[in-house]
């Protein structure tokens, strides 16, 4: 068969990643936001003075309310830093970022395209629910928005990552 798969399932590694947490009244505000903070730190706003390098995906951490029809307004956005960066990752001059050691991570995951808003990752959410049917292998509160292409491109490539359990 030569169809593409509806989803994959992937695994990361450990890594060192620069953090920016906010809790806007709405996720694109959020994103937004925290994206600028990282950029400007990736460009120059580090204790190294320089570019550092832009990696892909950019990854948005997010939480289902208990009902499980709105996103939580706090998002968490994540840069990876590059590899020569993983040992001693360079110090941000903003307070509001942190570097993280994010654990190994096993994800399923599915492509999508378009705008991420509240409402279509809600929609591909529960798209996604409906592929893989009845499953207790996956987390259900926490999932993670993967952008790979600049926000102002229309049709941008994102995924929806599930995140399996341990």
């Amino acid at each position: 068969q030569c169809e593409e798969a509806a989803y994959e399932e992937r695994w990361y590694s450990a890594g060192k990643w620069a953090c920016v947490t906010k809790g806007e009244p709405m996720y694109e505000q959020s994103i937004s936001m925290s994206f600028m903070k990282l950029m400007r730190y990736i460009c120059k706003e580090n204790s190294v003075g320089c570019y550092l390098g832009m990696t892909i995906p950019v990854l948005n951490e997010i939480h289902l309310t208990k009902e499980g029809t709105e996103l939580e307004h706090e998002v968490v956005t994540a840069y990876y830093l590059p590899g020569e960066f993983q040992q001693n990752p360079p110090v941000p001059t903003d307070p509001e970022i942190h570097i993280t050691e994010r654990a190994p991570l096993r994800v399923i995951t599915r492509v999508f395209y378009g705008m991420t808003t509240e409402e279509t990752i809600l929609r591909e959410i529960s798209l996604f629910w409906e592929l893989l049917g009845s499953t207790d292998t996956v987390l259900r509160e926490t999932y993670i928005v993967a952008a790979y292409e600049n926000p102002s491109i229309p049709q941008r490539r994102n995924e929806i990552w599930f995140i399996c359990r341990a």
